[in-house]
């Protein structure tokens, strides 16, 4: 498999999966900034024409993108790493569960604001949006070591990578002390080290 990816980006939390799930991997680094070209010439709308990370060459020749999809994949290719609960449990409908709140509610609230011109307009109702979003976390994570309980799974490694971008974009995350001991607890992990350090 090919993982292509860009330093900061939500991409990263496939490349933290892949490593914790022992797969054989190639990683292809490339910036969102500029004309989005490719190591070998091509553009990033060749492999993926929403023009976006991550993207996961697949060993058949195929891409998959999509956090969401690319995250649970790769789970299911290591079962034993327990990246992912079981299909058709309700464990697996709850790993779902947030991972469509993570994309939906998280990365989509502060992804808004890197576009300078726009947050200048609306930067206090984004940081509103988010401040339940992050006390609803806050809550949880006072009862559990990680999103599904003791077992560090692929919704942790999305919520690390996108909470990451904080201090870039100035949320103060002080108000959420279980939320900042859960990011400290997941950065000690030995995948998200190896991955902080290639990007």
């Amino acid at each position: 498999m090919k993982l292509y990816s860009a330093p900061g980006s939500c991409s990263m939390a496939a490349h933290i999966c892949l490593l914790e799930a022992g797969l054989d991997f190639s990683l292809v680094k490339l910036s969102l900034t500029g004309d989005r070209s490719l190591p070998d010439g091509r553009h990033l709308s060749d492999i993926n024409p929403k023009g976006y990370v991550p993207v996961l060459e697949l060993d058949n020749g195929e891409y998959l993108t999509e956090n969401i999809a690319l995250l649970q994949y790769i789970a299911d290719q290591k079962p034993a790493a327990q990246l992912a609960p079981a299909h058709g449990t309700l464990a697996r409908y709850r790993l779902q569960e947030w991972l469509g709140f993570i994309n939906s509610e998280v990365h989509k609230t502060l992804a808004l604001l890197f576009n300078p011109t726009f947050v200048q307009q609306v930067r206090g109702s984004i940081l509103d949006k988010f401040a339940p979003r992050a006390a609803y976390l806050d809550k949880h994570l006072s009862q559990h070591d990680y999103l599904m309980g003791k077992q560090f799974t692929v919704a942790d490694a999305y919520l690390y990578v996108v909470l990451g971008w904080s201090p870039h974009l100035a949320v103060d995350l002080a108000p959420y002390p279980k939320l900042q001991a859960y990011l400290a607890r997941i950065a000690a992990r030995d995948s998200v080290k190896t991955v902080l350090a290639a990007h």
